[in-house]
């Protein structure tokens, strides 16, 4: 009797199991379905986005030799046309480019606004406070005071890449704006601090020198013109990416 009733425990067992996977069958073939969509999705995603890097970078070649040859306008496009499909540090660097190039022609606004934008862009915040940095040299002649102190303080915290940039660029507001004790304290500072850079430094003290002397009112506008701006090709890309050649030195 035992027996029997062990049998028929077990048919019922079976019967039940199997119920179970008939209702289970529909989402368990769902499971396989969304895993193989996302694992091929995610295979699609990365050769589109290789694609896209490899059409910038053909694009950003294209957008040099047209300003090689002086079709200032056929670069601004191309630059353009990177900015809008690229990904990454090729849309940085075409915004960088942009913003360079309205520079030069004294369109401040608009400069610094694609300075602005390419810092929004930028991957890493290497890229990101060169950007930024670029757009406070631009502003460092017009800007009204309390703007320049907000960007030039949220880039000289103690592990910006470029700190010391933003420190220099705070001594030569301080001159801008006749503030000569001020901007003499900041320059003393920066002639005795190991991370400022040799050209830092120099500036630095012909900055203080011109300050005792009292010429120092004459000197703001060469002095920020002669800053150090580190080249694009110092910042770190994401692996095996090279910048293009125009890239290698920063825009003037």
């Amino acid at each position: 009797m035992v027996d029997v009733f062990e049998e028929v425990e077990e048919q019922l067992r079976t019967e039940r199991y199997l119920n179970l996977a008939k209702r289970a069958a529909p989402w368990v073939g769902g499971l396989i379905a969304v895993v193989v969509v996302v694992v091929g999705g995610g295979w699609g995603w990365t050769a589109w986005q290789d694609s896209r890097a490899d059409k910038a970078s053909i694009t950003l070649n294209k957008a040099s030799e047209a300003l090689q040859q002086r079709d200032e306008a056929g670069a601004f496009a191309k630059y353009g046309d990177v900015a809008k499909s690229g990904t990454g540090a090729y849309k940085t660097l075409a915004l960088l480019n942009q913003a360079a190039m309205r520079s030069e022609a004294g369109a401040t606004d608009e400069a610094v606004k694609l300075f602005d934008q390419a810092a929004k862009a930028a991957p890493n915040p290497m890229m990101a406070d060169f950007a930024s940095l670029r757009a406070v040299y631009t502003l460092l002649d017009t800007a009204p005071t309390a703007d320049l102190e907000k960007r030039i303080a949220t880039l000289s915290g103690d592990k910006r890449p470029f700190r010391m940039q933003a420190k220099e660029a705070l001594a030569f507001l301080r001159l801008r704006d006749g503030k000569f004790k001020e901007a003499r304290n900041e320059f003393v500072v920066l002639q005795q601090n190991f991370d400022a850079t040799d050209g830092m430094r120099e500036r630095a003290k012909a900055a203080v020198s011109m300050i005792d002397s009292g010429g120092a009112a004459t000197m703001a506008k060469a002095a920020k013109m002669a800053a150090e701006l580190p080249p694009p090709s110092a910042m770190q890309l994401p692996p095996g990416m090279q910048l293009p050649p125009e890239a290698g030195g920063a825009p003037q």
